[in-house]
């Protein structure tokens, strides 16, 4: 991430963010039922990071309302207030003008979740106008059901993002966190999504594509979509190619383009290690990438390779059998792997959720090897 970005709060992977919004949400229900208001959580981080997404997969799976409204489209004070009607007098209150709630405004009880979406990409006039809502989960005439959480995206102010700086009155009005790639939290995230295992093995295998900021979560995932029916990508180069170039930087495709040619049949998906009998043929293949490849793309393939496994392994539906656990033993008994990468899939496997899968880590020449190693 560039330095000269402005960005507030910590810097957080998108599991860790969700983890934070979950702990901002239960505080600020808690303060609902003394009669307090919550305050709002601003995510911010570049473009394409997956910050809208997710926000709207943390409602889904929470089972709560979601609400959009992209303040940035705002192109009158009416959008964003609702529309004056008159109002009868009612008893000793005389007549008066009330504001109707724009569609956006979310009726239904809560729980769940308000994204004001690109925050601030509105006018400095919107901006304004947001404060009270922000601030009173209300705006004139019209407040949010209870139980509703406010949450805002925004990108850093900066580089050659158009956006409107928001002043001390405004940000301290939000708590404030940073949502960066990372690229195993983004692979555990594709994988349950359903995204093409070969664009998972893209990322894992070149992360700082994404890291530095050349390519972003949003276009891969556009370009893999367009992959999943092609089943051999090397045999479909020039269309592949074609289709890279619509969806990312120049850089960013040849480097894909490269991946299909050079890397993507060395790596073996974690089926085919859980599932080997016999196990000599993943030996083969891992001796053979070996003797492919040195240096840092041997490195970058096994960790590809290894940490496609352990996210296959901690996904909610898979069953560990016996010959499983003894082939992810050999596989990382292998005398290609190095001993940091040993060490890193040991200690994911020791603190997965299923007892299982932990067992594997009890293994006792495994857990000498890696003790030796350290």
């Amino acid at each position: 991430m560039d330095d000269h970005l402005l960005l507030r709060g910590a810097k957080l992977d998108a599991k860790r963010t969700e983890a934070v919004l979950n702990h901002f949400f239960e505080t600020n229900l808690r303060l609902e039922e003394r009669g307090l208001r919550g305050t709002p959580v601003c995510i911010w981080g570049t473009h394409g990071i997956g910050k809208t997404s997710l926000v709207a997969d943390l409602a889904k799976r929470k089972g709560w309302h979601f609400a959009y409204c992209a303040p940035g489209q705002f192109e009158e004070m009416g959008d964003l207030h609702g529309l004056p009607v008159r109002m009868e007098a009612d008893g000793e209150r005389r007549a008066h003008t009330a504001f109707l709630p724009p569609e956006w405004v979310p009726q239904m009880p809560g729980p769940g979740i308000l994204l004001l979406d690109d925050l601030n990409r509105a006018d400095e006039r919107i901006l304004r106008g947001l404060m009270q809502l922000l601030q009173n989960h209300a705006l004139f005439s019209w407040a949010l059901p209870h139980q509703w959480q406010i949450v805002a995206t925004a990108n850093p102010e900066g580089g050659d993002y158009s956006v409107t700086p928001m002043d001390d009155a405004m940000l301290t009005r939000m708590m404030h966190v940073t949502m960066v790639f990372d690229a195993k939290a983004w692979a555990a995230w594709a994988l349950s999504a359903g995204v093409d295992p070969r664009g998972i093995d893209f990322v894992l295998t070149y992360p700082e594509l994404v890291a530095e900021g050349q390519a972003t979560p949003r276009s891969l995932c556009q370009l893999f979509d367009t992959l999943r029916d092609i089943p051999d990508l090397a045999a479909e180069l020039e269309l592949v190619h074609v289709l890279a170039r619509a969806c990312l930087d120049d850089v960013s495709a040849a480097t894909f383009i490269a991946f299909v040619r050079e890397n993507l049949n060395d790596l073996i998906a974690p089926e085919e290690i859980l599932d080997a009998a016999p196990f000599e043929t993943i030996d083969q293949r891992l001796t053979g990438l070996a003797r492919s490849a040195t240096g840092t793309t041997q490195v970058a393939r096994l960790a590809t390779i290894a940490t496609r496994l352990v996210l296959h392994m901690a996904t909610q539906g898979y069953r560990p059998s016996k010959k499983h656990q003894d082939n992810v033993v050999r596989f990382l008994l292998h005398d290609a792997l190095p001993n940091e990468l040993r060490f890193s899939v040991h200690h994911d496997l020791a603190n997965a959720a299923n007892p299982k899968v932990r067992s594997i880590a009890q293994h006792k020449k495994l857990a000498a090897i890696v003790l030796q190693g350290m």
